[in-house]
């Protein structure tokens, strides 16, 4: 049994993984980073990290509504900030701490059946405001599909597989495939 939770830990980490490798890679952003709430201490748990930062991160923990990532989380809406040093939200000292400040942030609730699990974040995207719009709704569908994974994932531990998570889980196989041949 031991085997098996292993094995789909190591699925949710890849499924995060790829989830911000993508996120890093369609916003030509410096950095991403997926954020899971602890549901015992509603923390903000770093899960997964791409760039600036990267997998040292993982593990990290912030008190419950810290920074952006805890304000997005605590209301449940996605937020778009171009200029990070004039938002009441940021919280400068704890992006200190993980070595990198960035100047703009994007950030998208992960949604399941029970609410708020986590929050995808992109820094210092390199669109051009023009796109504004265009950038946050693909950004909110691609957290809607993180989230989507993830409980397809929890389903997954609780019943076994079935044929919807064998799909998910080739669907993860080619996203990673396709990053490789991308960076490669």
């Amino acid at each position: 049994m031991s085997e098996l939770v292993a094995s789909q830990a190591t699925v949710e980490r890849r499924l995060l993984q790829s989830v911000v490798d993508v996120a890093r890679y369609a916003f030509g952003a410096a950095a991403s980073s997926i954020f899971l709430v602890d549901p015992a201490t509603g923390e903000l748990v770093f899960e997964a990290v791409s760039g600036q930062g990267g997998s040292r991160l993982v593990g990290t923990r912030f008190p419950p509504g810290t920074g952006i990532a805890g304000w997005v989380a605590s209301s449940g809406q996605s937020l778009l900030v171009d200029d990070l040093s004039a938002s009441p939200q940021f919280a400068r000292d704890a992006a200190a701490s993980t070595d990198y400040v960035p100047n703009s942030l994007m950030a998208a609730p992960l949604f399941t059946a029970d609410g708020v699990i986590g929050v995808l974040e992109v820094l210092d995207r390199g669109a051009t405001a023009v796109r504004v719009t265009a950038d946050v709704e693909l950004f909110d569908l691609l957290a809607d599909q993180a989230a989507i994974g993830l409980e397809l994932l929890t389903r997954l531990r609780l019943g076994g597989m079935d044929q919807r998570s064998d799909r998910a889980l080739r669907l993860l196989e080619a996203v990673e495939s396709m990053l490789a041949t991308s960076h490669g």
